[in-house]
């Protein structure tokens, strides 16, 4: 069953009822190819690809180039595209409302099934199963839906949502029919088609990416044992495993294995490909990959690829398909850069070059123009190519490239160019160049040149008038002009010639977004810029012919006018609502009308409901509001409608209509402030969403075509002449480009108006023809557009310089930088002049002032004179000052700048020398003696130094640390033992002791008192006699132990001895002192830097003072020769002897001073760099070097001078000699005396002469003698430095091993410490339970001992032939039921009778004889009550003995097992610790291992080697050993010792079998004497007791007592207790008494002055109310008889109280009296409370009385103070 594919496809929409023929347009060619849509190449036969081109499905025959298409059925454009495994097939997933999957039959191109229902509005990618019976599609956004199809039957299997965000791929495993795979943004997931009870489901698993940065994922492949290898952003490939990334697989050195996205993988014929975005393809091994897993901790794997094949340089691969032959290695490629390659990937000998098939446009297509006199169509892009095409032939022409993306282009008139053969073409660095189209096969053949093609593109001129992307190039209409916009706000204009002159610009108020000249029908030529931010700026061309401005090419004078758009889209709609509703009112009036009349007919009127609903109808909603987008919306095109008039088309809010604007004729404001409106407007039908982005005209203004913005074309019938657009109603609309990102940006109609040309955002070009096929090939004669010829000449002309560099100069900048040059140069000519003319007025100055010098003093003027006015000398110090302060200021940073780097400089070469190397030379010899050049120690160095530890330094404290933790412990344990045997002794005593504090009356008493002390220093003696036996027994040693010292002394030699196996030995192991790390390592290496450093800087010591020396001798030196000079000039020149050759200070020998420059220095390094700039040129590096040599040789020139001045000086300064020999020669008579005189002086001349040579030489030679020795020591010194260093180089090497195995070790050791401490806590655990499993041991064995006396006190007490024995025997080893006692507090409690712990339910009283039950708990007749007490007491121990043993037993089986819990343990944690030991052990000899494979430099001399074979020296040492000479002698010396050892031990073990023999004898006779004492021990004990006995229970029931006794004891106790506690009483109610007589004497005291004042009271009282009575005779006498009633009352009162405290003062008395008795405590008599006795306050101030009386108190106080107020 097929669909018929012309009822499927879509068709162009046309406004209904209008003529518009639905063929209007046909499809003639793409030109484009979208190159960035993902795995837009399909390879359905070996020679036929399949590309997506926007609403099309191309077919290109790869060998033909013809293309076919099929469309698509929604009209909203193509998703994606798969071919069908078997190639018979292919999927085409669409874009638009529930868009379909279309699986076309190939090559009948019929439809054969179609898939709805997948998604909402666009699928994003398909693909078929291996067998090509499943379906998979994702959709893209909202919903993001993965189905599964049964497409052959147009079924829905599965269906999930795949994902949150954009998904870019889904395929199925190869090797797993219910696996899928789909990645993209971020994600990747795997799904598994799971049954499960309720039928098949889609189960996905998000793979996390762990601590690998998130990606996007654009290729993956599965593998066939379901692991997945992806690609990353960064180029690394990406193993998952379960959801997982198991590992990153990366190239060698962390390269990553493409330089970019890892677009596809492909797993073919076992080898896994990659491509990458980078261009590359390469090979990998399968199986590595497979099996790729990490060690370490950053999860990358390295491997190389096995082959590789790099396309291109600018090729950027997105997906390969392969060719369907059997065995071919042939494949097609998608290139992101517009390009399909042909790739041979056999990686063979016989490989093919990679083909690049076809090349398009990459990217957007940003300019397109079609030519006025050809089929010829030109675009470019900014891939920086410009493009010609043959759209009648249906093939691209020529391709030129530059190093600019393109972004303009428009084709010159004929008015310009004849033969329509000239571009003008804008970039976007700014540059706009004029290509020249020619037809090379018309060119004069030139040696040496070839054509191939049939067109050419050369450049004519390149210009650069903007600095900023061109937007638009537009020629002048009648071609004298040129005008260029960009995006820098600026229309810059030239003259159009041979050469393209410019002419100037303008600036506009917004970025250019396109050029209209006004048409031939308009009177005026003007200019119509359209800014992309809604302005509109008219301008007229201006003046070709003036001249060219000098200072800039803005053109100012031009006529502008301008206009602002401001949005009326509110305006419109609320109009539309506005007559909406108007004529939804009208029409409802007419209704309502309608309504009334035909009531009024019917004769009925109308109810008042039915007005007031017709008035609520009429109530209005608010109409909308008007609003203006901020920022304003963009302009994307416009054009001319009359002049003056133009419409525009708007984007964004103001989309949906056609603007009709004009310019206003106020001009006077702002451009960027106006605020315009259009006066008309035209609605664009379903434009809202969709805006016009270009409009163009065919020839006769008949068809107007707009390029939306939505990918489609519309096409307008318009009627002549018709600017106004009135009858712009029907179009004809067709989905082209892409509907979601190929904006139809350019659109063009050909000369002939038979193609229409369409450009898209989506990278297609499309041609099509306004006829069908048939009649275009019969209205068209030829089959190819027409080439323009060349111009005459060009073959020989030079090619036009082109403007390469992007920062080269615009016209404009190089304008203005030209006229700065010139005011520059202006500026610099007029100081020049300036300065010359103040020189000469310096110079005549500076002759005045001569002059005026030579005058006379009384005629010559004072400077003050010279001076026209003081101020202007002040205001020029003024300007100076501020000159100099700007100056500083200026170059303060520059200062800081350059101070600075003089500080790094000098921290970096001369801070950081500790010393630098310093050369010595000798005097009389070229012997010299250079000091070492030692750095400074950084403060990481000295830190390092001071912390670095030694070797070992550590074991020490940490065996005392462990050994301090040890001690206390042991001690503890002793404490602990004491204590035990402490509580054991108190245990043993008995209960009924009491404290020897008091003493027994009688002699009964004393004797048991006695006894008891005896009996307690026996139990004394006995229990010390157990602990010296336990002690002993203790310390016996054991039948197979060893002595201590031995065990000492053989782990000492153990130790000590050493390992006699080589290092290299494989099983050697490295003692424990002999360990190394890198912490040991850095110490040793630091104390030998150390060392080295010591060492050196001693040298350099004594060198510089060497050097200091050599100073202070050419000094003395100089003395010395202008001494002898002094002394020479009285001998004459026969005597003068040769003075030696001075010695000189070496410039190397004081190398500090080179970095001493001063002021003058630097000025005449300044002077001299300064005079060389002027010279020849040179190389600089060598003329730095000449300078620095010249300054320096100039020093030592003034150096030189210098000295020879002073020694002129000296010479000077030197005294005249007295006598001058020459006078004698010249035969001057001289007397005997003055001839003696002058021999004596040459004689002693002559001795100061030699004496001082005599010093000179010796001082020379004494200084050489010491550099020589010194230069010997320094030579051994270099040696020894020598070795140093390589041991130096072999400890870094050590170190660096080191600190590799560093983590290693550290983890091994960290596992071996914490076994270890795990053991130590066992360790100390078993340790304390078995201590405490022994102390129950010994409780338990006290507990029984005390059982077996506790018997035997009772076989005592029943004595011999007891006829009770039995009974009582019974009694007392019943076992009774007890209760448990509660926790009481108290001796008293402790000490109750047993009566309550008795449980009678229990009866074991029968007899064995099984006669009547005997009540065991009371006494028999006959029997003994005392005794059968007793007995029932000592049962009572027994039962709490036995209570107390059960639970000591219970205690000691819990410890038990918990012994046995921990000693399992240990032997766990044993054999984890061997293991962890021997795992370190192994790491150390690996790690010895790798130390030893190091290559240690160990300088050797003939005599120090010994290794000899057959008396030679063997030609490899290889199996020689390198000892030290110390350690041979000490192991010879040691052979020595070990001799002498022997022969004192044999002598030790002679003496030790002596010893033996002896101790062995002497056992024997102590065993003897044992037994002979306990023979004689038993003997004494059966002649005393008649029997044997033990003596320690008899000792123990010696110091018991009888019942009586106790009890009278106890009495006795009472009675002294029960005294003692009344004695105390009847203190403290003494001090009671004594308190309360006290307080009654204060009471008492208290009244007496209380009645005194209230005497004192009554008489004055009484005074007043005589005179009250005296001045108030006249009140009545009913006043006198109240007041005499109220005295009375008083009087009663306080007589009243007089009485009471007499009664409680006689009851005090008599309760003293009772007190005072003795014999117990007598309450007082029952009688009415005392009242409250006043107690004196004590020194604390807190009063005290009795709690009895207080109440009282309080009532009494009252009365006493109201009696005292009256």
């Amino acid at each position: 069953m097929y669909y018929k594919y012309e009822e499927l496809y879509s068709r162009p929409f046309i406004t209904p009822d209008s003529e518009i023929p639905e063929n209007l347009l046909h499809l003639s060619h793409s030109f484009g190819y979208d190159c960035g849509r993902r795995a837009n190449l399909q390879l359905l036969d070996e020679k036929t690809l399949a590309f997506v081109a926007g609403n099309a499905l191309v077919l290109l025959d790869v060998s033909s180039k013809e293309q076919r298409y099929i469309r698509s059925c929604s009209g909203g454009g193509i998703g994606t595209i798969m071919a069908h495994p078997t190639k018979k097939f292919f999927a085409v997933a669409e874009k638009g409302d529930q868009p379909y999957i279309i699986v076309y039959e190939y090559p009948s191109l019929r439809p054969y099934r179609i898939l709805r229902g997948g998604t909402e509005l666009a699928y994003s990618c398909v693909d078929f199963n291996c067998d090509g019976t499943l379906l998979a599609s994702v959709g893209s956004a909202p919903d993001y839906m993965l189905t599964l199809w049964d497409w052959r039957h147009e079924q829905v299997m599965l269906c999930s949502k795949a994902f949150s965000q954009d998904v870019y791929r889904v395929t199925f495993s190869p090797d797993n029919p219910a696996q899928l795979t789909t990645s993209g943004s971020g994600h990747i997931k795997f799904w598994k088609m799971a049954s499960t009870f309720t039928g098949l489901k889609l189960q996905g698993i998000l793979g996390r990416f762990g601590k690998t940065a998130l990606t996007d994922i654009e290729g993956y492949v599965e593998l066939p044992d379901g692991k997945v290898v992806s690609g990353s952003e960064w180029g690394n490939m990406l193993l998952w495993d379960g959801g997982l990334i198991k590992v990153e697989i990366c190239r060698k050195g962390g390269r990553t294995c493409h330089a970019g996205t890892i677009q596809q993988f492909v797993l073919d014929e076992g080898e896994l490909m990659t491509i990458g975005s980078d261009g590359a393809i390469r090979t990998w091994d399968f199986e590595r990959i497979d099996a790729a897993d990490c060690n370490d901790d950053h999860s990358m794997f390295e491997m190389e690829p096995m082959n590789e094949m790099v396309i291109g340089r600018n090729v950027s691969l997105s997906s390969m398909v392969k060719s369907p032959l059997p065995d071919s290695f042939i494949w097609f490629a998608q290139d992101s850069n517009g390009g399909i390659w042909k790739l041979d990937l056999s990686f063979s000998n016989i490989t093919q070059d990679p083909e690049c098939l076809f090349s398009f446009h990459a990217g957007v297509i940003q300019g397109m123009d079609v030519s006025s006199i050809s089929h010829l169509m030109a675009t470019t892009a900014l891939d920086r190519s410009v493009k010609v095409f043959d759209f009648l032939a249906k093939t691209e022409l020529t391709t030129s490239r530059f190093k600019q993306g393109g972004t303009a282009l428009t084709w010159a008139p004929p008015l310009v160019n004849q033969k329509g053969g000239l571009l003008a073409t804008g970039f976007e660095d700014g540059v706009v160049r004029l290509l020249e189209l020619y037809n090379p096969h018309s060119l004069r053949v030139v040696a040496g040149h070839s054509h191939s093609g049939d067109a050419e593109l050369r450049l004519r001129q390149a210009l650069k008038p903007h600095n900023a992307p061109v937007t638009a190039i537009a020629y002048e209409r009648n071609g004298e002009i040129l005008a260029t916009g960009s995006v820098d706000c600026t229309v810059f204009f030239f003259t159009v010639g041979e050469k393209y002159d410019p002419i100037g610009f303008v600036k506009v108020p917004g970025p250019v977004q396109a050029l209209e000249w006004s048409p031939q029908s308009h009177s005026q030529n003007t200019l119509l810029v359209l800014c992309l931010s809604g302005h509109v700026v008219e301008v007229r061309p201006p003046d070709s012919d003036a001249q060219n401005p000098s200072k800039t090419y803005q053109l100012s004078g031009l006529p502008t006018r301008s206009f602002n758009f401001r949005s009326i889209k509110s305006r419109i709609k609320r109009e539309e609502e506005t007559a909406r509703r108007q004529a939804a009112k009208e029409k409802e009036r007419r209704e309502r009308e309608g309504r009334l009349k035909e009531a009024k007919e019917q004769g009925r009127e109308t109810t008042e409901a039915e007005l007031q609903e017709e008035e609520g109808r009429e109530e209005e909603e608010e109409l909308p509001p008007i609003f203006i987008p901020d920022p304003p919306s963009p302009l994307y095109c416009g054009f001319y409608s009359e002049p003056g008039l133009f419409w525009l088309s708007m984007g964004g809010y103001d989309a949906g209509f056609l603007y009709h604007c004009k310019f206003s004729e106020e001009q006077d404001e702002d451009p960027a402030r106006r605020q315009d409106e259009p006066f008309a407007w035209l609605s664009v039908h379903n434009a809202d969403e969709d805006p016009v982005r270009a409009v163009t005209f065919s020839s006769n203004r008949q068809l107007m075509l707009c390029g939306m913005h939505s990918g489609s074309i519309r096409a307008y019938p318009l009627q002549p002449g018709d600017h106004h657009l009135t009858s712009m109603q029907a179009y004809w609309a067709l989905s082209v480009h892409d509907n979601q990102y190929g904006h139809l940006r350019q659109i063009r109609c050909s000369h002939d108006d038979q193609f229409v040309l369409m450009a898209g955002e989506d990278g297609n070009i499309f041609s099509y023809s306004l006829l069908p096929p048939e009649e275009l090939r019969r209205a068209l004669r030829s089959k190819k557009a027409r080439v323009p010829s060349p111009r005459v000449g060009l073959e020989v002309e030079e090619v036009a310089p082109d403007i390469e560099d992007a920062a080269a100069y615009s016209i404009e900048t190089a304008k203005q930088k030209l006229e700065t040059d010139r005011l520059c140069r202006e500026a610099e000519r007029r100081k020049a002049e300036r300065r010359k003319k103040l020189a000469g007025l310096q110079s005549r100055f500076q002759q005045l002032l001569c002059e005026n010098q030579s005058l006379p003093e009384h005629v010559r003027l004072h400077h003050t004179e010279l001076e026209l006015d003081r101020r202007f000398r002040e205001e020029a110090e003024r300007v100076k000052a501020q000159r100099v302060s700007e100056a500083r200021r200026e170059l303060a940073w520059e200062v800081e700048r350059h101070r600075l780097g003089l500080r790094k400089l000098q921290e970096r070469f001369r801070e950081s020398l500790e010393s630098d190397a310093v050369t010595v030379v000798a005097v009389r010899s070229d012997h010299g003696l250079t000091a070492y050049r030692l750095l400074a120690p950084t403060e990481h160095r000295l830190k390092q130094r001071d912390g670095a530890g030694w070797p070992g330094g550590g074991g020490a404290g940490t065996q005392e640390r462990g050994k301090s933790r040890a001690e206390p412990g042991k001690d503890g344990s002793k404490i602990e033992e004491e204590q035990d045997d402490v509580s054991g002794e108190a245990a043993m005593a008995p209960r009924t002791s009491r404290p020897g504090g008091l003493k027994l009356a009688g002699r009964q008493a004393e004797k048991l008192r006695k006894a008891a002390e005896k009996a307690e220093r026996a139990r004394a003696t006995i229990q010390n006699r157990r602990k010296e036996w336990a002690e002993l027994f203790a310390a016996k040693p054991n039948e197979n132990s060893e002595d201590p010292a031995d065990v000492l002394a053989i782990r000492c030699a153990m130790q000590n001895m050493g390992d006699l196996k080589l290092k290299t030995a494989e099983d050697f192991t490295v003692p424990e002192r002999l360990r190394m790390n890198a912490d040991k390592k850095k110490a040793e290496l630091a104390a030998l830097e150390e060392k080295i450093h010591e060492k050196k800087t001693e040298m350099n010591v004594r060198i510089m003072a060497l050097r200091d020396a050599k100073v202070a001798l050419v000094s003395r030196l100089r003395s010395q020769a202008l001494q002898l000079r002094r002394v020479q000039r009285h001998l004459g020149p026969h005597l003068r002897r040769r003075p030696p050759a001075l010695p000189s200070i070496l410039p190397e020998e004081t190398p500090e001073r080179k970095l001493r420059c001063s002021r003058a220095t630097l000025e005449r390094y300044g002077a001299l760099r300064a005079n060389r700039a002027h010279t020849e040129d040179q190389d600089p590096e060598e003329g730095g070097l000449t300078l620095l040599e010249q300054l320096e040789k100039e020093r030592e020139e003034e150096e030189e001078e210098e000295e020879q001045e002073e020694e002129e000086r000296g010479e000077e300064d030197a005294p005249c000699p007295v006598v001058s020999p020459v006078g004698v020669e010249e035969g001057a008579g001289l007397s005997e005396l003055e001839e003696e005189v002058r021999k004596e002086e040459e004689i002693r001349s002559t001795y100061e002469q030699d004496s001082l040579l005599e010093q000179m030489e010796s001082s020379v030679r004494r200084f050489d003698a010491e550099l020589l020795l010194l230069r010997h020591q320094k030579l051994g010194l270099d040696g020894q430095m020598k070795l140093a260093d390589l041991r130096h180089v072999t400890l870094f090497q050590e170190l660096l091993l080191l600190n590799e195995s560093e983590k290693t070790e550290n983890s091994l050791q960290e596992r071996l410490n914490a076994r270890a401490e795990e053991e130590s806590d066992i360790l100390s655990k078993l340790e304390e339970t078995s201590k405490q499993l022994e102390l129950k041991r010994r409780d338990i064995a006290k507990l029984q001992e005390r059982e077996k006396a506790m018997a035997a006190t009772f076989q005592a007490l029943l004595g011999e032939n007891n006829r009770f024995a039995d009974f009582l025997t019974k009694v007392f080893k019943k076992k009774i039921k007890r209760v448990k006692k509660k926790e009481k507090s108290g001796v008293e409690e402790e000490e109750e009778g047993s009566d309550e712990d008795w449980d009678d339910d229990e009866d074991d009283s029968g007899s064995e004889s099984g006669g009547a039950p005997v009540d065991d708990s009371v006494c028999p007749p006959d029997c003994d009550p005392e005794l059968f007490e007793k007995t029932v007491q000592l049962r009572e121990r027994r039962l709490d003995l036995e209570e107390l043993l059960g639970e000591e037993k219970k205690c000691g089986d819990a410890l038990k097992k918990e012994y046995d819990s921990l000693v399992k343990k240990k032997k766990g944690v044993q054999s984890s610790l061997k293991a962890a030991e021997g795992a370190l052990e192994l790491f150390n000899r690996e790690k010895q291992q790798r130390l030893n494979d190091l290559d240690v430099v160990v300088p050797l001399r003939l005599h120090q080697i010994e290794f000899v074979m057959d008396g030679a020296v063997p030609s490899s040492l290889a199996s020689a050993l390198a000892l030290d000479t110390s350690s041979m002698t000490a192991l010879r010396e040691r052979i020595k010792e070990l001799q002498v050892e022997k022969g004192q031990q044999r002598e030790l073990y002679r003496q030790a079998r002596q010893q033996h023999v002896q101790l062995t004898h002497d056992r024997r006779d102590m065993e003897a004497k044992i037994q002979e004492l306990e023979e004689h021990c038993k003997q004494q004990t059966m002649m005393k007791f008649g029997k044997l006995v033990d003596v320690e229970a008899l000792q123990t029931l010696l110091g018991s007592r009888s019942l009586d006794e106790m009890k009278l004891e106890e009495m006795r106790q009472d009675s002294r207790i029960r005294m003692a506690a009344h004695t105390k009483e009847i203190k403290q109610w003494d001090a009671k008494v004594a308190e309360a007589r006290q307080a009654l004497m204060e009471v008492t005291r208290s009244h007496t002055e209380r009645l005194l004042s209230m005497n004192s009271l009554l008489c004055q009282k009484k005074e007043l109310e005589d005179q009250l009575n005296a001045r108030q005779r006249k009140m009545g006498s009913r006043f006198q008889g109240q007041m005499r009633r109220v005295e009375e009352d008083e009087v009663q009162r306080l007589q009243d109280l007089v009485k009471t405290q007499a009664q409680q003062a006689e009851a005090l008395r008599k309760e003293i009296y009772i007190l005072s008795r003795k014999g117990g405590h007598i309450l007082p008599p029952s009688r009415a409370p005392l009242p409250p006795l006043p107690t004196p306050v004590p020194a604390n101030g807190i009063r005290t009385s009795r709690p009895g009386h207080l109440l009282k108190r309080d009532k009494a106080q009252p009365s006493a103070s109201s009696q005292g107020a009256n």
